[in-house]
């Protein structure tokens, strides 16, 4: 079974920037092959990893309920297709996209599908990443039914500390096997207060670590340009890999 790795946060506090960072330390430390599967639904993985995508789970799974299935071809063997053909491939790593939620209408049989497609995808890699939206529901609905690490991001805002403690909760209520959770703290411009650290750690939650607010960083973004290029020894990247080697160790 591949080491399953899933990224969560609020939206705005660098989530999927550091999720491209860990995808970045994994291949430098040769823990290959690596599986990046963004399962926002503002999907941008692509943009920080520097890879093109040319179709999405989603839109295969739309396609299929809509009966675009060509003449002759079982669902099965289509959506087996679509997932091929949805795997963006890199040195090192792939990255595949979930897309768009379901839209109205019963998507069981198409779910079902797409479930059994990624857990024979997924046994393929070493390390499997995933980027998530605030809420945990890809995770239980579309993929592994077990993640090794959930890596909870916020920002230095009480709101985005607020939602990092709510999605911990959330992912204990859910049937997904989370082993072990740690919150990261990113665009940090000071070194978080005792009261703060006492409340992430009152329910169990481990503190992993601060990353720094960095204008490299935040240039990258802005011009969008790939961050996974970003120089190893960049302070926000630095950062970053210790906290890696602590959760990952």
């Amino acid at each position: 079974m591949a080491f399953t790795i899933a990224l969560a946060g609020k939206g705005g506090t660098g989530k999927t920037t550091i999720c491209g960072l860990l995808i970045k330390y994994l291949v430098a430390k040769g823990k290959t092959p690596i599986l990046g599967v963004d399962a926002d639904c503002n999907a941008n993985l692509n943009e920080v990893l520097g890879l093109e995508v040319k179709d999405t789970l989603g839109q295969a799974r739309e396609d299929m309920k809509k009966g675009k299935v060509p003449s002759g071809m079982t669902k099965d063997i289509f959506m087996s297709m679509r997932l091929e053909e949805a795997v963006a491939e890199e040195d090192g790593f792939d990255l595949v996209v979930m897309g768009q939620p379901e839209g109205p209408g019963c998507y069981c049989a198409a779910n079902t599908l797409l479930t059994n497609l990624m857990e024979r995808l997924v046994v393929n890699y070493a390390y499997v990443v995933m980027d998530n939206e605030a809420g945990m529901e890809h995770i239980s609905r579309l993929t592994t039914n077990n993640v090794d690490v959930l890596l909870i991001v916020t920002d230095t805002s009480r709101r985005g500390l607020q939602a990092g403690l709510r999605i911990y909760k959330l992912a204990q209520e859910l049937n997904i096997g989370v082993k072990k959770s740690y919150l990261v703290m990113n665009r940090v411009k000071t070194e978080p207060e005792k009261e703060v650290l006492d409340l992430i750690g009152q329910d169990g939650l481990v503190f992993a670590g601060t990353i720094p607010d960095d204008e490299t960083v935040y240039t990258y973004d802005l011009k969008g340009k790939p961050t996974i290029d970003i120089d190893s020894n960049n302070p926000a990247v630095a950062a970053a890999f210790r906290i890696f080697d602590k959760i990952l160790a």
